[in-house]
Formats: structure tokens, sequence, C-alpha cells
């Protein structure tokens, strides 16, 4: 039995807690989080765009709970360490978690700037334990199919693909665009991680933004320019007034046929040919069992992640910076 600790109990503490119940062979002995009611267990007000009721306190007669990190880092016996604290504290934290020989999991974004994921990706390359970057996208069963798909060639080549994540403001440390980094960062990352893990890295980026409700990008639309694939946009944003919710979605319009996803449909993927529309069925569930499930396999194996590592997730920090710098500047920016 593999056992974990989580290092913040906000969101996505919360959710890779609820996933490791899915997962064989694995248990959650240990959290920290320097708020001492989430460090007690009690998860009462965490919420996100997939997450809404659910679990809201933890059986802290099975978990060790503390108030530092550290001190989860210094438990001999624990085999994962799972950090999913607040962006900036990622670098730090990672870097501890390493040196201690665990196997490590960190939330994206891996770093505030390419700098600090590139700090990280160094010190996973001569870390004694394994290393993955949680990018739940890489891994959500209907993503995964389209990964699939293109890859294959089965429906001809890609002319165009454009894909959404679009939401209201999720609240709370977000507000402060320094730490978060805003939705281009914290929310579009999915989607310019995924782009970049279909296509490659394009030659350039042309995005246009704004800013609301933080100071940094909160909308943007993004052409991602390929000399191969015609095509190639996707949307990020947390700027859409309260209520309206969490949409995510991807339309790939392939040479012969047209997949279609919307999270909010009964039917999440359907593809469009020969004048008819298909329902795709996946093997069901979300990004994050399958992310997690994947990595402890990864462990009791003893085989480094491919999907997706540390060096995988530089790239899409990258296209995020030259999307900032392309709003800025108001022209493309070659990468």
């Amino acid at each position: 039995m593999l056992k974990v600790g989580i290092i913040g109990l906000g969101m996505m503490g919360r959710t890779h807690y609820e996933a490791y119940q899915k997962i064989e062979g694995v248990e959650v002995v240990a959290i920290a989080d320097t708020d001492p009611k989430r460090a007690a267990g009690d998860l009462t007000g965490t919420g996100g765009n997939l997450l809404q009721g659910g679990l809201s306190r933890l059986p802290m007669d099975k978990i060790k709970g503390l108030g530092d990190y550290r001190q989860l880092l210094a438990i001999k016996d624990l085999d994962i360490v799972d950090i999913c604290s607040r962006t900036p504290m990622h670098a730090e934290m990672t870097a501890a978690a390493l040196e201690s020989g665990k196997h490590v999991m960190c939330e994206k974004p891996l770093g505030r700037t390419v700098a600090e994921a590139q700090k990280i990706a160094d010190a996973a390359a001569k870390a004694k334990g394994l290393f993955m970057p949680a990018m739940c996208i890489r891994f959500w069963p209907e993503w995964a199919w389209a990964k699939e798909a293109v890859k294959s060639g089965r429906y001809g080549r890609v002319l165009g693909a454009h894909f959404r994540r679009v939401a209201s403001f999720p609240g709370g440390w977000y507000k402060d665009g320094d730490a978060s980094g805003g939705a281009i960062l914290d929310l579009h990352i999915h989607d310019s991680d995924f782009v970049y893990y279909l296509f490659g890295m394009p030659r350039g980026v042309f995005s246009r933004g704004f800013s609301k409700p933080t100071n940094q990008i909160d909308h943007l639309v993004t052409q991602y320019l390929y000399d191969d694939v015609p095509v190639v946009m996707a949307e990020g944003s947390w700027a859409q007034a309260d209520g309206y919710g969490f949409t995510m979605r991807y339309t790939i319009t392939f040479e012969n046929a047209t997949a279609d996803y919307d999270l909010g449909r009964s039917d999440t993927l359907l593809l469009y040919q020969g004048g008819k529309a298909e329902p795709i069925r996946t093997q069901g569930g979300t990004g994050y069992e399958a992310e997690l499930g994947y990595f402890v396999n990864c462990i009791k194996k003893g085989e480094k992640p491919s999907v997706v590592n540390a060096s995988d997730a530089v790239p899409g920090l990258k296209i995020v910076e030259a999307e900032g710098k392309s709003i800025r500047e108001g022209k493309v920016v070659s990468l």
C-alpha cells in the first residue's frame, strides 16, 4: 500500500483526496495546510469549477493533520507527496519534496514563471523519486481520445481545432493576480498545454485579451500558428458574470470528420461523419483519478511517467508567456 501526503487542502487538494479514494493500492495518511481548520480536516467552503458539494470532512482518525509542509516531508514511511498548494509555493515545496527522496506530484502550473518551472524540471531530473506535474486534461478520457484520434490520422489530417474554457471568477486567493497569474496562467494553460501536446510547439502566437477581475490577463483568445494545421485557436476566461458557471469544450475538424466535446452535454463527445452524429463512449470518470492512477502505476512499475513529465510542463508555460507578450504588444510573438 502506497502512502500519500497532500500539501494544500483547498479546491485541488480536496479533488485529489477524493480521486485517491477511487484508486486501489494507495491511501492518504497525512495532510498539511497553514489553515488550522483545513489541517484539522474541515474542508467546508472549498469548491471549484468541477467540484460542487461532496466531501467536507476528512476521517482524521486515519490521517495526520499538520500545519507545516516540512513536518509532512519528515514522515519517513511516506511514499508520495502531492503538492496542491498555491502556485507561488510550488517551486519551494517541490524542491524540498524531491530532496526528501519521495515520489512527487505537483499541481499545475508547475511554476509562476518559466524560470521557476525549469528549476523544478532540473531538480526532478536528478531526484531519487519519480516526479509528475498534474496536467489533468491530458488524461481526461474524451481529451485522451482526441490525442489518439489526431495521432492515428484515421479521420485524415486536422484542418482546424478550437478549444474553449470559460468560467465565472473562482474568487479567493486568485484575486491576487501577481500570485495566481490570472486566468491566462491558472486556467488557460490547460488548453495551451493540450495544443502543444497535440501539435507540438507553434512557430508563433497571436493573442488578444483583457484583465478582469485581477491585474493579470483574465480573458483571452489565441491563434496558434502552425505550418501544417491551418487553424488552431483557444479561448480562456474567468471573467464571466457570477452564476455563469464553467464551460469546457473543443471542436476538432478533420478532413473526414468533426469531433465535438462539451462538458455540459449528456453525450459529452460527438463524432460527426457521413451525415450522422455518433456519441463516443470513453472509459468515463475525470482526468483527476486518471492522472493520479497513472502516476501510482508508474511508481509500482518503477517507470518514469511518459504521458507528461517535468520537461513537458515547461513548454506550456513558454507558450502562455508568449501569449501574454502578444497581448501587451499587439503583435505575433515567435516561439
